[in-house]
């Protein structure tokens, strides 16, 4: 397994972590009132979501893009 594979594979399954932690804070009673009021989620879940997105998307694009 080359070194691409291994990193691809390591942010994939990183990504669906913070994916999981923000879903599950995004669920939380100060998010829920937050987004009640605001509009809006807290920036830490903000941050959750989108590096687990940006790193999904990194982890499959190295799988997927061979060199």
């Amino acid at each position: 397994m080359r070194t691409n594979q291994i990193i691809g594979i390591a942010l994939l399954v990183l990504g669906i972590i913070l994916l999981f932690f923000g879903f599950q804070s995004s669920q939380g009673v100060d998010d829920q009132l937050m987004e009640t009021f605001t509009g809006r989620l807290t920036e830490s879940t903000m941050f959750l979501l989108i590096a687990g997105g940006v790193s999904m998307v990194v982890g499959l694009g190295l799988l997927v893009f061979k060199r």
